[in-house]
């Protein structure tokens, strides 16, 4: 039911992309579901433009390769990361980046980030959201509501800097 990936996420958008010596080709690459990736174990070095531990597995996993994945039956993937939720906006076809492979991928719902989120907030909004969803047994939709509005009333986390990010697709 529930998929949880709490690593880094990466989006290099077109208008951004340099093909520098030693920067990894994800980052120019044409193709949007290349661009987005999560950053999975040992991938830091193919990240980098690197040769991967080992030789093995370079450790990025990208939109492309999520979007050959069998998730059916997945009511939720909650990507813990930043810029989860962005990628390449197609005119009428929508984005093309992690949301879009994880939904062709079988999900139900994607709990995303649009920015770079605080490590220390993204934990206790993930907290709260779990808390509402799991223990409480609230609809996934009414749950995200609740921890986006309990993070509002807290001193530490009221600017929407620390809530306002996360997105349920």
């Amino acid at each position: 039911d529930l998929l949880h990936i709490g690593t880094h996420g990466y989006y290099f958008p077109v208008l951004e992309r340099k093909n520098i010596s030693g920067e990894s080709g994800y980052k120019w690459a044409d193709n949007p579901m290349f661009r987005s990736y999560l950053l999975m174990a040992g991938g830091l070095n193919a990240h980098r433009g690197k040769m991967p531990l080992g030789g093995f597995d370079d450790g990025l996993l990208s939109a492309y390769e999520i979007a050959s994945l069998n998730l059916t039956g997945t009511q939720l993937v909650v990507l813990s990361a930043c810029q989860t939720g962005l990628g390449d906006l197609h005119s009428n076809e929508g984005v093309y980046g992690l949301q879009r492979a994880f939904k062709i991928a079988g999900a139900h719902h994607l709990l995303v980030s649009l920015w770079k989120v605080d490590d220390d907030a993204t934990q206790v909004f993930m907290q709260r959201f779990y808390t509402y969803w799991i223990a409480d047994n609230q609809d996934v939709r009414v749950a995200y509501r609740k921890a986006q509005q309990w993070m509002r009333q807290q001193k530490d986390y009221s600017d929407p800097y620390f809530w306002a990010g996360f997105v349920l697709i």
